[in-house]
């Protein structure tokens, strides 16, 4: 395609707007200096709840539903020391198996969300979805739950999404997140995006905008796509000690910790970084560990790859080398993130508490809204 058809220009600005929001929160203005790109780290702390818990009652230690192309469903899970499962969908049983199994479940009606329940021959049961909400004009509107704790919790779905911008949704779109219970649209971006793409708002929902890069300032794509890189890891420090940042995601928790403002969606422009952050510091604190709260950020890569590669197809190829690591979801960016947090906290437990300035009391409040045992 043209790089100067429109829909190039238009993909050109949006990305422009990103990096210049993603400088801005570190507070550079000027032409960034080339240097090697800083490398990831292992993430050996896990970041566990600050107390023990108490053993819960679901026996899986892993479950997932994914919906596939022609309709059908994938349903897999893991319960050690169950002797079967038994799949439910609108209150029936679909399907058996047994401690770890896997089953396609076909010919089900459609609807807005298709919801299993899977029952073990002892223990409590487990009720799960496809994360994805397949919205026409939100590729990377997932949710947020679906992943069990290190004590054996399981966070609910239907309560948290993560998103994308929602400028582009669709009538239909709209209509579904109404149906679906959205009450809060939780809005990450600068004043800048919201003007120039604002959210269309589900019927009935609370708009919420908290900036998280605290405006934007100006500044220009760096010359070398390792600069971009190291520019994107120090914007992720940013978002876990900078004011503005902290003043959002205090905000964010609050709103988690009400569950008059459930189901809640947050987001930013693309839903990878400022959400990310976002959907990686709600898991860690509810007690998902660090490897599975990795997989989650680096889905994004996924949801998001036939976008990315329309952009990317839009530019010069010497262009497309400096933009990419922008539009990726990398581990070392978010490794930054939690490297800032012991660097600036201590622990995560202090980023909660003196970061956040959330108590014990609001973070049992949390969990017990949001895990189900």
């Amino acid at each position: 395609m043209n790089s100067h058809s429109p829909a190039a220009a238009l993909t050109a600005r949006r990305i422009a707007v990103s990096f210049v929001a993603a400088i801005s929160a570190v507070g550079v203005t000027a032409p960034l200096a080339s240097a090697d790109p800083l490398g990831t780290h292992s993430g050996e702390s896990r970041h566990a709840p600050r107390a023990p818990l108490p053993a819960h009652r679901i026996p899986f230690t892993d479950a997932r539903v994914t919906q596939q192309e022609d309709g059908s469903f994938l349903v897999s899970w893991k319960a050690p020391g169950v002797g079967s499962v038994t799949v439910h969908a609108d209150d029936r049983a679909v399907a058996h198996g047994g401690a770890e199994d896997d089953v396609t479940v076909r010919g089900l009606p459609a609807t807005d969300r298709r919801w299993f329940r899977l029952v073990p021959d002892q223990g409590a049961p487990l009720t799960l979805t496809d994360r994805s909400l397949r919205l026409e004009g939100a590729a990377n509107f997932r949710d947020a739950g679906g992943y069990r704790t290190v004590d054996g919790r399981w966070v609910r779905m239907g309560v948290l999404y993560r998103a994308d911008d929602l400028h582009a949704l669709t009538d239909a779109d709209l209509a579904k997140l109404q149906r679906l219970g959205i009450r809060t649209d939780f809005d990450l971006r600068t004043p800048g995006e919201r003007a120039t793409a604002p959210d269309r708002v589900p019927a009935g929902a609370r708009y919420v905008a908290a900036d998280a890069f605290g405006g934007h300032g100006t500044g220009r794509l760096p010359a070398a796509a390792r600069t971009v890189e190291r520019m994107m890891i120090r914007s992720h420090r940013g978002l876990v000690a900078d004011p503005p940042a902290l003043d959002a995601y205090r905000s964010l928790f609050r709103h988690a910790n009400d569950p008059g403002s459930h189901a809640l969606a947050y987001h930013c422009d693309r839903g990878k970084d400022r959400t990310g952050w976002a959907t990686a510091a709600l898991l860690t604190a509810l007690g998902v560990d660090r490897d599975t709260v990795m997989r989650d950020y680096l889905a994004t890569n996924d949801y998001l790859a036939a976008n990315n590669a329309a952009a990317l197809a839009e530019q010069p190829a010497a262009v497309a080398a400096r933009l990419k690591p922008l539009l990726d979801c990398r581990a070392a960016y978010l490794n930054a993130c939690f490297d800032q947090v012991t660097a600036r906290f201590g622990t995560f437990d202090g980023y909660l508490r003196d970061g956040l300035g959330l108590n014990d009391q609001d973070l049992e409040r949390l969990r017990e809204a949001l895990l189900a045992d």
